[in-house]
Parts: C-alpha cells; sequence; structure tokens
C-alpha cells in the first residue's frame, strides 16, 4: 500500500475480476522488513524531537528544519508505513471509503513535507553561507516562512489523492482502496508528475543549490589561506571578518550535514522512483519480483535515517547512548547543554558577521 504503487501494484491487474492470491513467503518478509522501519522511525524521530523541543527557546534555525523535518518523518512512519504494514497483514483494505481517501492523502502528505524540508533546509543554508545580509525573516519573527512554504506544498501536493483513491470493488465481494485512472495514459501522467514534483525538481534545486554554497566555501578558504600567508593588500581580508575563521569548522559541519541528507534522500528514494516510471512505462516490467518489492519498501528507510545524520555530526550519537544507559539526571543536562552550543555556533557566528558590517 505504497502511495504510488503497493495499492498500485497490481493496478494493471484491475481489469481481471478474479482475486489473484499473493505470495505468502514475500509477505511476511514486507511485513518483517516494515515493522523494523517503523518501530526504528517511530523511536529515532520522537526522540529526537523531545530532545529538540526541551531547547525550543533557544536561537537556532537549523534545529528549527531538523524539528520539522522528524514530524515529516514521523508523518511518513505513522501513515505510510504503519498503514502499509497493516495492509501488508490484513492483505485488503479494511475500513471506509473516508479512510481510504485519508490514509492516501496522508501518505503523500509526509513524502512531500519530508522531501520539501530538506529543500527549504538547503536553500536556508544557501543564503547563510552565499548570501548571509539576506534572511528569510527577523530573529523574533512568530512563523518561520521556508517550514510554513513546505507545510503548504505538502498539505496542496497530496490533495489529489484525495480524488483518485477510493475504495473500490476489485473482484466479486472483495474490496480494496484503489484508483481510477483514464486509459491508457492516466496512470503514466500521475506517477510521471509525481516523480516530477516530489524528486526530480526538489533534488535539482537541492543539487544547484549545494554547487553554489560548495563554490562559496572554496572561495572563503582561498581567501583566507592567502590572508594568512600573503602580505599584500589585494590578499587581506577587512579585520572584523577575521572571527570568520573561528567559525569555518562549524559552518562547513551544518554543509557537510545536509549533504549527507541529500545524499541518503537519493540513494532511498532513487529506485523507488526508478521502480515507479519502470512499471507503468513497460508493461513487461517484473512488478511481481522480490526485487521490485523490497525496493519500494526501503525508500522508507530514509526516515530512520536523519535522526542519526543529525546525532553524529552533533557529535551526540554516542553521548545519547550512554546518557540513556548510565548518566544520571544533571548529567544528561549537561550533555543537551552543550548539543546546543554546537549546532547554535553557526547562527551566532553569521549574526556577528551581518552585525560588523
Amino acid at each position: 500500500m505504497h502511495p504510488f504503487n503497493c495499492s498500485l501494484g497490481n493496478f494493471s491487474m484491475m481489469m481481471e475480476v478474479e482475486d489473484t492470491p499473493r505470495d505468502e513467503k514475500l509477505a511476511k518478509v514486507e511485513i518483517a522488513l516494515l515493522s523494523v522501519i517503523f518501530v526504528s522511525a517511530s523511536i529515532l524521530n520522537t526522540g529526537l524531537l523531545l530532545v529538540l523541543w526541551k531547547r525550543r527557546k533557544q536561537v537556532s534555525r537549523m534545529r528549527v528544519f531538523v524539528f520539522h523535518l522528524c514530524i515529516a518523518d514521523l508523518v511518513v512512519a505513522f501513515f505510510q508505513v504503519c498503514p502499509q504494514l497493516m495492509w501488508e497483514i490484513t492483505d485488503r483494505f479494511i475500513g471506509p471509503d473516508l479512510v481510504c481517501r485519508l490514509v492516501k492523502y496522508l501518505q503523500v502528505v509526509g513524502m512531500f513535507a519530508s522531501t520539501y524540508m530538506i529543500v527549504v533546509m538547503t536553500i536556508d543554508r544557501y543564503q547563510a553561507i552565499c548570501n548571509p545580509m539576506v534572511k528569510f525573516q527577523r530573529r523574533h519573527a512568530r512563523w518561520n516562512i521556508p517550514v510554513c512554504v513546505a507545510w503548504t506544498i505538502s498539505l496542496v501536493g497530496g490533495l489529489p489523492q484525495m480524488f483518485i483513491f477510493s475504495r473500490v470493488q476489485v473482484a466479486p465481494g472483495v474490496f480494496d482502496c484503489w484508483a481510477d485512472f483514464i486509459q491508457p495514459w492516466g496512470l503514466k501522467t500521475y506517477i510521471t508528475w509525481t516523480t516530477l514534483v516530489i524528486f526530480v525538481l526538489p533534488i535539482l534545486t537541492v543539487v544547484v543549490c549545494q554547487v553554489q554554497i560548495c563554490r562559496a566555501i572554496q572561495v572563503n578558504l582561498y581567501l583566507k589561506t592567502h590572508q594568512e600567508v600573503g602580505s599584500g593588500v589585494a590578499f587581506r581580508l577587512p579585520s572584523r571578518t577575521s572571527s570568520v575563521v573561528g567559525v569555518s569548522k562549524a559552518r562547513i559541519k551544518t554543509v557537510k550535514m545536509t549533504v549527507v541528507i541529500v545524499f541518503v534522500y537519493i540513494i532511498c528514494w532513487t529506485p523507488f522512483f526508478m521502480v515507479q516510471l519502470w512499471s507503468v512505462w513497460d508493461m513487461d516490467a517484473p512488478t511481481e519480483t522480490t526485487t521490485f518489492t523490497i525496493l519500494m519498501l526501503l525508500a522508507s528507510l530514509n526516515s530512520c535515517t536523519n535522526p542519526c545524520i543529525y546525532l553524529l555530526f552533533s557529535g551526540q550519537l554516542p553521548k545519547k547512548l550512554e546518557t540513556v544507559l548510565c548518566r544520571s539526571p544533571s548529567e544528561v543536562k549537561d550533555s543537551i547543554n552543550d548539543e546546543a552550543a554546537v549546532v547554535s555556533s553557526l547562527y551566532v557566528s553569521f549574526k556577528s558577521i551581518s552585525d560588523s558590517k
């Protein structure tokens, strides 16, 4: 019951009235894999969400994006992976038409949110590094505009699902949550369009921003190098900008974190979208094979990776494990403060540069 396929996986067979039995061995593998993904994504994102919520009063734009990325990943876990798991257990959709439409809607909302939260996070890093004087919002603004834009795109982008999917009879006396497309181009248009707006365009935007960020950092490091070794005026930077040298590692660390998040997202979701496109544009595609099924399920692993990436780059993943197992409450508080200092250093540094200019 993936938003595109697993309820669409047998869409090409909808014209047949017979109720084809499923592969029980493959179903057991799917159930086991989905269970692991659901439990892991729920625990990791909920844990990180609670940690970030406790420090919500501390100023850090990056933490705000990570916070909402956790929410998006939880939407994926509870409204995409969990319904898919239950669907695999029961084999058929159990529920009224409204529940069918809502489930399909929330599945795509989660996909949009996790994707576009990464996009606005990358754009924010681009603005902070390439145009530090240009801000999306003031420091004390009530609403984070990029986050609101990402959620708006997600909520609006999922609306077609409410009209495409419904509870229908797929065989005599057998009902399921299916989509009704215009033949023969409806399904191809749907899959191609969703691949374009959820995967291709966001990835192109992110790649362009990352290239510009890397170029800016390269130029910055070049100027710093010549500032240290050069004696000519042409190689010297203004004295107040020398403070950038002390925070360059923190800046590069946040950029590396966004790069890794994007890279892992591409690894997880590329096979899924490739399989989707293959299944609708090639009538002979082996859609019922184990490889096809596993590739579609592994896409949800992305919801488990983002919290781990954040904790690893903040240097807190081993410490968090140690905290849970060994530390006292007072030591836990000290650990949380240390992480807050690391994550917020980039914001404070760029603010000081902006003020000095």
